[in-house]
């Protein structure tokens, strides 16, 4: 077998997410909220924490193997807004809750920040702007991630700043993707919550990433999102669990 085909693809690293997530979020929808089960709940938020951080990385490596990175952006925000409501049903327990929103505003802003920065980076160059050329690409991209960030606060989106320059971080040691991922991990542990450093798990199997994408169920991952959240927020009203 050719080196390259060995591994696992870029499906089994959204499998992984994606049942990384439902643990972490059955916890949070539902087990949280049921007295005398403060510790399985707790361990499946850990468990929980390898979901962002393999987002983040897929996220990046879509970005450079896209065919349009515009559409890419235009699904990321289509789902944004379906996912909206399913997100405050489950964690707000109101239709619309606009005091946090769902992690696919998170991904759009991180996206879009990337782009902005692998354009300065290629217009920004020393045959141009000569010795300027670094100083000003340093300062434009700070200047990028910065009002990315903003953003990320301003629609108070799940993990906010600690996203997006988690996934700017993953983005700049790219194609070195154990490194990208242990100094993506070690961003957000930093900005977000120690309990986040469980994520650095997530080298191992980004290691074993051989750079394919296996199986094609693009658009199943997408509606996994607000399926999911929509099923534990009707779970959790019939169990009661609703203030």
């Amino acid at each position: 077998m050719n080196v390259k085909q060995q591994g696992i693809s870029g499906y089994w690293l959204k499998v992984i997410a994606v049942v990384s997530m439902l643990i972490d979020h059955t916890s949070a929808v539902i087990l949280e909220q049921i007295p005398g089960l403060e510790a399985p709940a707790f361990f499946m938020r850990i468990i929980g924490r390898a979901a962002f951080p393999i987002y983040c990385f897929l996220l990046v490596e879509g970005f450079y193997h896209t065919r349009s990175r515009a559409k890419y952006a235009g699904r990321l925000f289509l789902f944004a807004l379906i996912s909206e409501v399913p997100f405050d049903l489950a964690f707000s327990r109101r239709m619309w809750d606009f005091s946090s929103n769902n992690v696919f505003f998170t991904l759009l802003f991180g996206l879009l920040v990337i782009w902005g920065v692998e354009g300065i980076k290629q217009k920004f160059v020393a045959d141009v702007y000569g010795e300027k050329a670094a100083a000003i690409r340093v300062i434009l991209i700070i200047v990028t991630v910065a009002a990315g960030g903003f953003l990320a606060l301003l629609f108070r989106t799940d993990y906010d700043l600690s996203g997006i320059v988690t996934i700017f971080a993953i983005y700049m040691f790219y194609p070195k993707k154990v490194k990208g991922m242990g100094i993506g991990v070690f961003v957000l542990t930093l900005l977000a919550s120690i309990i986040e450093a469980a994520a650095f798990l997530d080298m191992i199997p980004v290691y074993f990433y051989n750079g394919t994408r296996g199986k094609q169920m693009k658009y199943f991952f997408y509606i996994f999102y607000p399926a999911h959240l929509f099923l534990l927020a009707m779970i959790a009203r019939a169990m009661g669990l609703w203030a």
